[in-house]
């Protein structure tokens, strides 16, 4: 396949299968690991984002592809950029490769910090497919520090919304975490929207030595647990309570 992949290490315990349509993000996050994975610098990959060559052409084929085989695995838009950065307004390459993907039967899931960018295409997503967002930060303050070019909090929780009340299954990251009690606030007050949650620790940063990701993982999955919410705590933060395997948590 040319644009749709088979994703490996920390990304496969997200989704198996993923597309990225963009070579950089507007949103410009502090903790991103896309230009070290995309072997870019950070400020091309921030500054200068782009469509990757021909994306629409090839992942028509690849979606041809897949249909033939029968797949059912939905697709993840996007792992190492973001479906609905600021330049998807103007280009709207997001909603041209839903539709390629719906038009050969096969399913979708959006991961995004887009906000109300990400409700224009919601009308292309059914019961099959899925919704996510990426929630770190409460406050204003630290998202636009870190997150300078993503929608604010309170507009991914409007964005969850606006899928739940479309019957579209809705999950999100809580991850990079930099606070758990905040992340635990965030699971207390918004369970409701959320159909899976997927936690996973701070990286890379030298923020995450100061955290006790011992007493981060035994907080998040009693939270969890406590408002009977189903999710997963990745192997990464797992681990510090004695399952490297990862943690999933059913209603």
């Amino acid at each position: 396949m040319k644009i749709i992949y088979e994703t490996h290490g920390r990304a496969r315990e997200y989704f198996e299968l993923a597309a990225n349509l963009y070579l950089g993000c507007g949103h410009a996050c502090g903790y991103c690991y896309g230009p070290d994975v995309l072997h870019m610098t950070p400020a091309t990959f921030f500054k200068d984002p782009r469509p990757r060559k021909d994306v629409i052409r090839k992942l028509v084929q690849d979606a041809a592809d897949l249909a033939v085989l029968g797949e059912k695995r939905p697709i993840l838009l996007c792992f190492v950029t973001d479906p609905y950065q600021p330049l998807d307004e103007k280009l709207q390459l997001t909603r041209q490769a839903i539709e390629v993907l719906k038009g050969k039967g096969l399913s979708v899931a959006i991961l995004t910090k887009g906000g109300r960018r990400a409700m224009r295409d919601l009308d292309l997503l059914g019961p099959g497919d899925q919704f996510g967002t990426t929630l770190t930060f409460i406050f204003e303050e630290e998202r636009k520090q870190w997150e300078p070019g993503a929608a604010p909090f309170l507009e991914r929780i409007e964005s969850l919304k606006a899928a739940k009340d479309r019957g579209i299954r809705t999950f999100v990251s809580l991850e990079p975490i930099f606070d758990y009690e905040a992340a635990a606030e965030i699971i207390l007050e918004y369970h409701a929207l959320v159909d899976f949650w997927k936690v996973g620790k701070l990286n890379y940063l030298d923020q995450a030595k100061a955290v006790d990701w011992q007493a981060a993982a035994l907080k998040l999955l009693a939270t969890l647990k406590k408002v009977k919410a189903a999710g997963y705590l990745k192997k990464d933060l797992a681990q510090y309570i004695g399952k490297p395997e990862g943690i999933l948590v059913r209603k």
